[in-house]
């Protein structure tokens, strides 16, 4: 089969297609043929090496997967063959290959309405963005939510979830293009926050602090948005794409009466898989049934892999990278 891979953990442009072997699944595991595949931040940063946890070599990336089922191993109930599922690997990989084996347990079923390259496209923004707002961060409808990169794919996924609950969504992002684009998705309105003054802007506009920070940029934004927060509020920290891994005084979060609360995905995914099934499940349902329409997408088809895979340097463009059969 066909597979994007490298012996070295490297760039993007170390990657390219090989003839592999196709995998056989294993006890309690099934075989997908892969329909579409979507790619972020943090495939780029694992292919290179850079993640906590480093993948042995060789290495497929691609991590959000949809695919149909076409091989059952042993020990594997409720799934059967031609079954379309959705799975999440974050560490193996594997997505961007004409096969990937999948553990049974870990997959989740996909409506009938929900085309393959959107589901895929939904499976770590939505799950991330869920988990930060709603079990971490107990947003209530009425709330005020400031979304720092909110152009990107957890961040665009956060304004839609916040602005369906109820809340009142601040989305701060580095463009006007990404700023236009976080307004469509149901951002209240849009700040600047590469601007000098971007915290006076918001204080003008909304004559008080937020109630939650959306933050998976850290960086020079992460004290002036914890600074932004009401009295009792939550700052949700979910990564650092900004680059530096910032400091906050102690004495802050005293005089805000404030929480800083780290959200980590993979955590929620390996300690409670129920929980995170659970989630995307509803995900799925709420896209399916349009309360969840799907966000612009930057599509290429699987013989351009290695290019849609180059394209997770562009840092500036708008939409989810996904490569669809």
């Amino acid at each position: 089969m066909r597979a994007l891979t490298s012996d070295t953990l490297g760039p993007p442009y170390t990657y390219a297609f090989r003839q592999v072997p196709a995998p056989r699944p294993g006890d309690g595991e099934v075989r997908l043929r892969v329909e579409a595949v979507a790619l972020g931040y943090v495939d780029a940063l694992i292919a290179a090496g850079g993640y906590q946890h480093k993948p042995t070599p060789p290495y497929v990336p691609g991590a959000e997967i949809v695919g149909v089922v076409d091989w059952v191993g042993r020990d594997v109930h409720d799934i059967a063959l031609g079954q379309r599922v959705a799975s999440w690997q974050l560490l193996a990989g594997g997505g961007l290959a004409d096969h990937v084996i999948a553990p049974a347990a870990t997959l989740v079923a996909l409506p009938d309405q929900l085309s393959s390259p959107v589901a895929a496209s939904m499976l770590l923004d939505h799950l991330t963005a869920w988990y930060a707002l709603f079990d971490r961060g107990a947003l209530k409808p009425g709330e005020t939510v400031l979304v720092l990169g909110a152009g990107g794919g957890i961040g665009s996924a956060a304004v839609q979830l916040a602005a369906n609950a109820g809340a009142r969504v601040i989305a701060a992002a580095g463009t006007a293009h990404k700023r236009d684009y976080a307004t469509t998705l149901g951002a209240d309105f849009a700040i600047d926050y590469g601007a000098a003054d971007w915290r006076d802007t918001l204080r003008e506009r909304l004559g008080r602090g937020v109630d939650i920070v959306f933050d998976p940029v850290g960086g020079e934004s992460f004290e002036p948005a914890f600074r932004s927060l009401a009295k009792g509020g939550r700052h949700l920290i979910l990564g650092f794409a900004g680059g530096a891994i910032p400091k906050l005084p102690a004495n802050l979060p005293l005089l805000k009466n404030g929480a800083l609360i780290g959200v980590d995905a993979r955590h929620l995914f390996e300690a409670d898989n129920g929980r995170a099934r659970a989630i995307w499940e509803e995900i799925f349902m709420h896209a399916a049934d349009g309360r969840l329409p799907p966000r612009l997408l930057w599509p290429f088809p699987f013989a351009e892999a290695p290019a849609a895979f180059a394209a997770l340097n562009q840092r500036e463009a708008v939409g989810k990278i996904v490569v669809a059969s």
